[in-house]
């Protein structure tokens, strides 16, 4: 029974982290051959499992799971690392907009002064 009970438990981490990564997929672009060799051996494992082979099977599907969570990790960080590289000419726009706005108002104050005291 405690074998059940293990098995059940990494099928369903398993089926959580797939259905994460699958989620995942559409909206995103790097390179993802890593995440998706893990979903596979995931699968492979469960497979082996259902053939009767339930210790390999459970060994592959432990394993699978790992390597999809580690190379999901690391998709998600080059994606997040892409995200704020895209951001930055926006920043450096918007900056750039702030600063001749507080220049173009130091100039207004600047001309006020100028023209009351003529």
């Amino acid at each position: 029974m405690h074998v059940g009970r293990e098995l059940m438990r990494t099928l369903a981490v398993a089926g959580v982290v797939a259905i994460v990564v699958w989620s995942a997929g559409p909206a995103i672009a790097a390179d993802d051959t890593k995440v998706k060799e893990g979903t596979g051996a995931v699968e492979s494992g469960a497979k082996e499992i259902g053939a009767g082979k339930v210790g390999q099977g459970v060994e592959d599907t432990a394993k699978g799971v790992g390597k999809t969570v580690v190379e999901g990790a690391k998709y998600t960080g080059e994606k997040f690392k892409e995200s704020g590289k895209a951001a930055e000419p926006e920043a450096k726009s918007a900056w750039e907009n702030t600063k001749s706005g507080a220049v173009a108002f130091g100039h207004s104050v600047k001309n006020f002064f100028q023209n009351l005291f003529k």
